[in-house]
This record gives C-alpha cells, structure tokens and sequence, in this order.
C-alpha cells in the first residue's frame, strides 16, 4: 500500500536490525568504519545548529559538527553494528579492510560500498581528511572516463544558431512570455506568505551538505532500507548500466507496456529509445510529457515539459495524433484537452505491466522514495502495474523524514508557488499482505553517471540542486531562448553548470558563457546553490583548455597585459572614454562599432558618461 504524508511513521534510531538484510561482510566493515570516520574525524569544535522541518514548521533542533550529525550517525552507526561481523568491529581507521580509503575521482568514488563499484580502492591510506570533500584528489583522477555517454542528441555546440532560431520564433516567444510571468508571481507571494523561508534556505542547504559530506554511508543505509522493506536497489555507474537494468526488469515482468511519471533522469539515460528498440512501449502520462511524446519532441523545461507550446499547438497534436476522434470536437477552454488527455491515457494506466517515476527525493532511514505530482498520474504510476520502478541519481538522498520534508517546503514554493504540492507520494517497498493496492516488485534503479566526479571540485555544490526549475524561470537568458536552444537534457543556469559537467566542456562550453551573471539565480535557488561562481570555474576551464575562440584568448591576454600595469591601464581607459565620447556624437548608445561587433550584434553599447571610475574615485577623494 502506498502512503501519504499524514500516514508516515518511519522510525531508524531504535529499529530492530533486519537479520534478512544481506551484505557481504566487507561492505558491512566499510560502512561501519566509515560512520567512526565521521564521528571521530572532526574534532574542532565547530557547531553548527539548524531546524528540521516537520511539514508545517517547527522541529526538531539538531547539534551539527562541522555540518555533521553526530547522534544520528551514532544511532545508525549502532544499527549497523548489530549486523557486523566480530572481525569488522576490530577495523581500525587509516589501514586493513575496514580502513581503506578511496580516491573520490574514481569511475564511481560515491558508490564504493556498491555491489557494482569499480572505484579505486588504496589500501593503508591513512589521511585523515574525510575522502568525499577532499579536493586534493583532483589532480590525481582514476576516472575510466569523465563525462557520461550521451544518448539524447547533443546540439549544445550549436547554442548560438539555436538562440538565433528561438528569438525569431514568434510562437515560442509567445509561450515564454505567458508562462514565465505566471512562475515569477506565483514563487514571490508563495515566499512573502513564509517569513522563515530565507532561515528554511540554509536548513536545506545545510542538510544536503550534511549528506553529501556522508553520501556513501547514507547509500548504504538507504539500500539496506529498502531490501528489508522488500525491494530491490541497482547500482548502476554508467547510463547504459542503467538502461539494462531498466530492461531486464521489465523483460522479467513480460512487459509490453510502460507508463511513465515524468522524470529528467529517464531522458537522461535514454530509457524511452531504449524500451522502443526492444519492443516495449513507453507511454508518458504527465500532460506535458505526453504532449511532447506525441510531437515526438524533448522537454523545454524541467518541471513543465511543455513550456514552449501555445495551447494551439496542443490542440493541433492532439487533432492529428487522436484520429479516433471526432473531428469537429470543441477545444474552448484547456479543460478540454484535460479531458481528451484523460480519456486516451486511462485505459493505459489499467494494461501497463510496469510504472516507472523519477524520484524528488530519497529517505536513508527508511528506503522510501518520495515523489510530488499535481496531476495524480504519479501514484497510478506507481500502484497500478505489478512492478515500480523508481530512477533515482545519487544526490537525491536525505537522511531522514524530518529532512525530507524541510526541503519539501521549500520545493513547492520555489517551483510552481504551492505550499506543497497536489500529491506528495512517499513509497516503501512492494505490497505487503493486507495492503489493498501497491505493486507486487519495487525496484530502485540508482544512477552515478559521472556526477561521482564532481566530489571534490569547484562544482560539487551543484550536486545541492532539488530540481524546482526557480533559476530558468528568473533567467533572462532562458526567458528568450526557451529550454530546448541549450542543446541537451538541462536548460537554464543550473543546465549551464551540469551539463558541461556530464557531457564535457568542449560540447558545452557555450552554456556558461550564456549568462549575464544578474545572480538572480542564485538569490532564488532554495539551496543557495552559487551557479554564477561555478559557471566562472567553467569559463576559466574553457580558457585553460584552449576551446575558447582564438579572438577572445587574444583580447583578453591584452587586456590581461594592460590590466597587469596601472599606468598604463588608466591612461588607455581615459583615452577610450574621451574617444568614445567623440563618436557618440551625442547620442546615447552605439548600435555598431567597429572591433565590438559581438556585443552590439545582439545589444546596444551605452555611451560612457563622465570620466572613468579612478578619475571619479580621485575627485571624490579630494572633496572627501
């Protein structure tokens, strides 16, 4: 049986071990001696205290060392040890089984203690440094490869003829218009009804530092979790390892057909392509997904696929798509298509052999998966076919209830302006005896692919990110060009920082240079995540790499060179100023300038007013 929010009950501290629960001995060791890691490891005296959130507000205050939890790790510790081995609590911290270190930049560094890990694991490693923050590594990465396999077709290099093509598309700058001014009102009066809201953005924060700071520990739990909840957790490092995994289980369950909840992992990994070609058919049941199934289309946007359609394009899909229908039927309001979307997806819900969602978040201490829906298509996803299938990446992992529910406060109102959501879903494992719905098999399909590799370096904070779409939605950027000008599966700032990540920089190098660095997006993430810093790192590795156009390498080594020499520096700005001047001949911007040709292209050049800034900062220092 599948329960709400109001049903949930979960209990980790105290919980009798589960003697089912099987774990090689070594995994077990590992997990253990990591838990005495973090608890012995920072002894600095550094507190932190922060607020979890029970659904409403309030909580529960816990004591953070240095972003820690010490009694909760202790109380998990606890639980673990009961299912160890003698010889594995003799495993001492920096050297033997128990004791070994990994190198965070290995294929899959996160998922070390998996069945299906193929990290470099060092023997007698004896730094002290917790290994998932230590950027030390980064210079010394073990990675098979660094980037993912992409399966969605990379147009990420052509981002500048794509915007070109978006400005001048009349419809789709029609779509942006409506829908943007819709999520820019909706999140600011959702936050002016929270005072606490800016307090409740350094509680999310602080927890998914907290658990990307213990990943590996939280993993493990989580899968303990759910095998004794009566599932079954994947450990896929790559995205084709996923996609198998994804097909075997529906080849088990002799499934013909697949409904799916709307889910940006699963076209990540490709999982609609891969079904079709053999021979399983996948049928989207969010509106939006469905909508640009039929159009045979990508989404626009990661929390309103159809961002970039009018509602005469739906109606015009749905005519040519839905031939079983009257023709002359009346589309006068979206109710309608509501309606005809309903009618051709309820009888898929009833014959589909397999659900499969995504998942907003997942609970270490009781093996749930949680997922938030405003249309109910998720939970018939999930209850109606015999098998559910839940795709989850890494960084979705919370610890607990309590802090899964503090970033649901937060998710809501950063993403579409709710308090919470229609459905919030929280699932545990399949049907149990007595439960009067639920799927016979729950299957949790967990995926790394290459975000493993971000530990370390200036772009883990990313791996903060909750998925409510609030940076696109302020992007003056994505409020031009639309989703699908980015060239790949994420749009917007936050696309800008993960996808170079994903699928290299020398693909999608343009991304981060796509901004104008308002900050906007990083003032409206609910995690505080600073996405402008890390599209800088990106620009810089751009550089560093030689991929940037040999024009702007050799600009910017003589402004480097002129900057390097303060003389010579003001003396040339007071000259351009004064010559600009002259040009301007009154006017206030350049519409064209010579040697600036890729700025005013696209923008005017105000006109400078006044001298420079050291000549201003002079005369107000002698009237001072």
């Amino acid at each position: 049986m599948r329960h709400k929010e109001r049903d949930i009950a979960f209990h980790l501290e105290g919980s009798e071990p589960n003697q089912a629960h099987n774990v090689m001995p070594a995994r077990r060791r590992r997990v253990l001696q990591k838990a005495r890691e973090i608890l012995s490891a920072r002894t600095d005296g550094k507190v932190v205290t922060r607020h979890q959130g029970r659904g409403g507000g309030g909580g529960d205050q816990h004591t953070l060392v240095d972003g820690k939890d010490p009694g909760r790790i202790a109380n998990a510790e606890e639980d673990i040890r009961r299912q160890v081995a003698p010889p594995a609590r003799q495993a001492r911290r920096g050297g033997g089984a128990g004791g070994q270190s990994r190198d965070i930049h290995a294929k899959t560094p996160a998922m070390v203690s998996s069945p299906k890990c193929v990290g470099q694991v060092r023997k007698g490693d004896r730094r002290a440094q917790t290994p998932m923050t230590r950027r030390a590594s980064c210079a010394r990465m073990r990675c098979t490869s660094n980037r993912v396999t992409a399966v969605v077709q990379i147009t990420s290099p052509q981002f500048k003829e794509n915007a070109a093509r978006a400005i001048g598309d009349a419809g789709l700058q029609k779509a942006l218009g409506k829908a943007k001014g819709a999520f820019l009102q909706r999140r600011g009066d959702a936050v002016a009804r929270l005072p606490e809201f800016e307090q409740l953005r350094d509680i999310g924060r602080d927890i998914k530092n907290h658990t990307l700071a213990n990943l590996d520990f939280y993993l493990e739990t989580y899968a303990a979790n759910v095998e004794a909840a009566g599932g079954k957790v994947h450990w896929c490092s790559t995205a084709e390892e996923a996609r198998a995994a994804v097909l075997e289980i529906c080849r088990n369950a002799g499934a013909k057909t697949v409904t799916k909840g709307k889910s940006m992992i699963s076209e990540e990994l490709g999982i609609n392509d891969h079904l079709e070609a053999h021979g399983i058919e996948p049928v989207e049941t969010d509106l939006g997904e469905y909508i640009i199934q039929l159009r045979r289309e990508h989404p626009s946007h990661i929390i309103a696929p159809a961002f970039h359609l009018n509602r005469e394009d739906w109606e015009k899909s749905f005519r040519e798509m839905h031939t079983d229908l009257p023709k002359d039927r009346v589309f006068s309001e979206r109710r309608d298509i509501l309606t005809e979307a309903r009618t051709k997806l309820r009888h898929r819900f009833l014959a589909s052999d397999v659900g499969i969602t995504g998942a907003n978040f997942l609970i270490a201490e009781s093996g749930s998966s949680v997922i938030v829906t405003n249309e109910g298509n998720g939970d018939l996803t999930q209850t109606l076919p015999r098998v559910h299938i839940a795709l989850a990446s890494i960084e979705k992992m919370v610890p607990t209830l309590n802090d899964a529910c503090a970033l649901l406060r937060l998710l809501a109102r950063s993403a579409t302006g709710q308090d919470f959501s229609v459905y919030t879903t929280f699932s545990t494992g399949g049907r149990r005896p007595g439960d009067l719905d639920g799927p016979e098999e729950y299957h949790v399909v967990l995926i790394d692919n290459g975000r493993s590799n971000m530990f370390g370096t200036e772009f883990q904070e990313m791996l903060r990110c909750i998925r409510c779409a609030a940076c696109m939605n302020h992007c003056p950027v994505y409020g031009v060009t639309g989703g699908h000008a980015y060239g790949w599966v994420y749009p917007g700032p936050m696309g800008s920082v993960l996808t170079p990540t994903l699928i290299g920089v020398d693909k999608a190098g343009h991304l981060p240079n796509a901004s104008t660095f308002c900050g906007r997006c990083e003032s409206v993430c609910p995690v505080k995540i600073p996405l402008p810093k890390m599209m800088r790192h990106w620009r810089e590795r751009e550089f560093e790499r030689h991929l940037s156009p040999v024009a702007v390498r050799r600009n910017l080594g003589l402004w480097a060179y002129v900057a390097q020499r303060p003389a010579l520096y003001r003396m040339a700005t007071k000259l351009a100023v004064g010559a600009l001047g002259m040009l301007a001949q009154g006017k206030g911007a350049f519409r064209s300038l010579p040697l600036a040709g890729g700025w005013t292209q696209g923008r005017d050049l105000p006109v400078p007013e006044g001298g420079t800034f050291m000549d201003r900062y002079a005369k107000t220092k002698r009237g001072a």
